[in-house]
Parts: C-alpha cells; sequence; structure tokens
C-alpha cells in the first residue's frame, strides 16, 4: 500500500541517526528538510555532522532527503516528527516549529498512516497535535490514523549504539496507536514499553532534568570544596567508593539542548520558585566561578588567554547552547591581552550567534603558545595529553580544567603538575 516504510520529517541530530539506523535495520526510508546544505550532503552520501558509526551506511546514499513533504508523505506507512522545540525568550515552550510541520503535512495524510512525535516537548503537546488533526483534517486519531509520542533519549556521539540498546517508550491513547509504534521502534530497540501521551512526555522531561540537577549538585559542591580548600574530585571519589547509596556526578559544564531547556518546559506550568530554578542558577554560574575562582590564583589581565573547546559536549561539533560563549564573555570583561578559542571538532571561524562577529579557531599548538592561562572548557578526547606536552615547557601556566582532563583531580592548577615539575607557586 506505501512505498516508504517510514518519512523522517526533520533530518537533524536526532532524525537523520533515526533514518539512517532503520535503513540499517532492513527498511526504506525517506526524509524531508527544508536545509538544503543538509538535503545536499546526506543525498551525496556525507554525514553533514559529526555522528559515529554512520559514514558507511549514509555512503550507500539509500537515504534520500526531499525539501518538501508533497512527493514523500502520502507513500510513506509512518511519518517521524523531529523538528526543534526550543524555547522562547520566555519560559514558554516554542511550538511554532511542530506547527508548521502540522500545517505542510495536513492535505498529504492518509488513512491508516502512523503519525510519531519525536521531538522533546512541554506536558500536554502531543494532545495538541491531537486536537490540531482532528480539527483541521477528516481523521480521527485511533480509527482513521494513529498517533504516538516516543521520545528520543540517545545521546550526541553514542547515537547509533544507543538507537539499538536503549528501550523505547511508546506513548499513545489508544491501543492501535501504542501497538503501532512499538512495532516500528521494534526494529531497533531491545524493548519497548507502552505507555499514554503524558507519561511518556514526562519520562523526556525527568531523564533530562535528573540529570542537569546532579550537574547543578556536582558543580556547586566544586564551589563548596575549593572554598575550604578541599579536592572536588578526592571528595567525590571518597564518597561514590563502594557506598550504594550515593552516585555524585563529575562537575563540568552542563547546557546543550538537551538539557537547559527542559527544565523550562516543566517550569511553565509551575509559578513557584523551585530546585529546578535553583539548578538553572548554579550551572548558569559555573563559567563565572571558573574566571573568579582562577583569578584568586592568577592575573587575565592584559595576559593571554587560551581557552580549550567550544562545544556543549565532549566529541561532537554542536555548539548549540553551549555555555562557552558565555565563558568566554567572562573572560573578556577582564581585557586580557588576547583571547584564543581553539577546537578541532569546528571549521573556522566559528559562527556563534551572540558573537558580534565570527570567533577566529586557532590550531591547538599556536592557541598554547606563550599563554599565561587556559581555561578547559569542553572535555574532549585528547586534551589531556596535549596539556602534559604543554606542562613540559610551560610549566608555570595556570589552569582551569572542571572537566579534569589533566587527571590530576584538580581544578585548578599549574601546567608543570601534570608532568611532574617544579611550579613557581
Amino acid at each position: 500500500m506505501f512505498e516508504y516504510d517510514v518519512c523522517i520529517v526533520g533530518t537533524g541530530r536526532v532524525g537523520l541517526p533515526l533514518g539512517l539506523s532503520l535503513i540499517e535495520a532492513g527498511l526504506n526510508v525517506t526524509g524531508v528538510d527544508l536545509d538544503e546544505n543538509l538535503r545536499n550532503s546526506v543525498n551525496d552520501g556525507r554525514m553533514p555532522f559529526h555522528e559515529p558509526g554512520y559514514d558507511n551506511i549514509i555512503a550507500t546514499k539509500k537515504f534520500k532527503i526531499h525539501d518538501a513533504p508533497d512527493e514523500v508523505v502520502p507513500k510513506s506507512a509512518a511519518i517521524v516528527i523531529t523538528v526543534g522545540t526550543p524555547l522562547y525568550n520566555h519560559i514558554e515552550t516554542d511550538l511554532s516549529q511542530i506547527q508548521q510541520v502540522l500545517e505542510s503535512l495536513a492535505s498529504f495524510l492518509r488513512t491508516d498512516q502512523l503519525v510519531i512525535l519525536r521531538s522533546t516537548v512541554a506536558p500536554g503537546t502531543t494532545a495538541y497535535v491531537k486536537k490540531w488533526i482532528e480539527r483541521y483534517t477528516d481523521f480521527t486519531v485511533g480509527k482513521d490514523l494513529l498517533l504516538s509520542f516516543c521520545p528520543e533519549r540517545i545521546a550526541e556521539g553514542v547515537a547509533h549504539e544507543e538507537l539499538l540498546s536503549l528501550p523505547q517508550i511508546c506513548g499513545a491513547e489508544d491501543e492501535a496507536s501504542r501497538d503501532a509504534a512499538a512495532e516500528l521502534f521494534g526494529k531497533l530497540a531491545p524493548e519497548t514499553m507502552k505507555t499514554n501521551f503524558i507519561t511518556a512526555e514526562l519520562v523526556k522531561l525527568f531523564n533530562n532534568i535528573s540529570r542537569y540537577i546532579n550537574f547543578a549538585v556536582a558543580n556547586q559542591f566544586a564551589l563548596i570544596a575549593d572554598n575550604f580548600g578541599a579536592n572536588i574530585y578526592e571528595t567525590r571519589h571518597l564518597a561514590n567508593h563502594n557506598y550504594p547509596r550515593c552516585n555524585l556526578a563529575m562537575p563540568g559544564f552542563t547546557a546543550g539542548t538537551c538539557l537547559r531547556k527542559d527544565f523550562g518546559m516543566i517550569n511553565e506550568w509551575s509559578p513557584y520558585p523551585d530546585m529546578l530554578v535553583s539548578a538553572w542558577k548554579m550551572n548558569e554560574f559555573t563559567p563565572a566561578m571558573l574566571v573568579d575562582q582562577l583569578m584568586q590564583r592568577t592575573k587575565i589581565h592584559d595576559n593571554k588567554v587560551a581557552v580549550l573547546g567550544f562545544t556543549f559536549k565532549k566529541d561532537t561539533d554542536d555548539i548549540r547552547d553551549s555555555l562557552v560563549p558565555k565563558l568566554c564573555r567572562y573572560i573578556m570583561r577582564q581585557l586580557p591581552m588576547e583571547m584564543r578559542v581553539t577546537d578541532h571538532h569546528l571549521s573556522d571561524p566559528i559562527d556563534e550567534p551572540s558573537s558580534r562577529e565570527p570567533i577566529k579557531n586557532w590550531a591547538i599548538n599556536d592557541a598554547l603558545e606563550g599563554v599565561d592561562c587556559v581555561f578547559v572548557a569542553t572535555n574532549h578526547t585528547g586534551y589531556g595529553d596535549v596539556l602534559k606536552e604543554f606542562g613540559k615547557t610551560s610549566p608555570d601556566t595556570w589552569v582551569a580544567d572542571i572537566w579534569n582532563v589533566g587527571g590530576i583531580d584538580q581544578i585548578y592548577y599549574q601546567a608543570g603538575q601534570l608532568v611532574g615539575q617544579k611550579v613557581n607557586q
């Protein structure tokens, strides 16, 4: 009846890995995306962003992405929506992209199709989609058309692995929709679990918010430990070691599109100050904390500063909602002689929307040449080795390393400590 098993609407960092994994599982998959550069890259058999495990799959050119839904949506048994769901400037979910998709799909939907919403959404969004479909089309959900919310819970950089290893939640208000979604994701997931719309929506939000809070606690503990002259990494190790009721997270920059916005989707419906807002404040304070604490040990004003890493997450090329631009702005408030940013996962220059002009992306060795202090902003693989080499030639240079890439269990140290060299305190 249908030419395609699945059509992915929105083939970015969520939709593209899903589509490629479904193709790998033997399904006939197509896609729709408005981004011309992304379409050209995928249709030419090239990954448009860094995500290990997919280069060989995409090179087969089995995944074709179209610029409009008219040719492929009517021919697809399932339509998976994976477009962005950001927040407005205020605490309010922006549903405009979902709204646009619904309007573009409405006239092309067919009886017996399965529509899956996979974008992270605020509670009640899938119910809104159901109401919209039933108002503006001739379909009744659960009878003529099936609808499910199936949250994406993969992590960037391990999508290929986690699509095959994580359980899949399938939320719907009728048995037929739940069964159809479970059957589709059963091609990938080792286990599918069925529930309703609201519970499936909350699962994704609670997953991300709990991580966000755990990181906020870790960052606050790092601040407290430093204020008392204690080592946060030693304290954390002793607290966690063979103790069943504690699992303290590592401190670090906590942001990105996956975590920071999700607490806002919950707080949109809650007028009360609570732990979520406190966690947000703590995590957002971390860049300022690093600058302030390093200035208690060395000077930034009129000195050369290197910033290692710019993405929001290790070993990715994703800068969305990264805290590193914020760190850079705090550094610049101290009027350094020069600030050098380096990230080998990004091109030169770095096009950061909040910056007045593109940011020069230095080669890492050039970025470190002759600098007076270093901030490790992202824990990319290899930074520890680079810093150890740096410590041999610049032992007195101070480093702020909240990610502990140096491996010596100190946030603030002089580079020579990495190689056992004497340093001038």
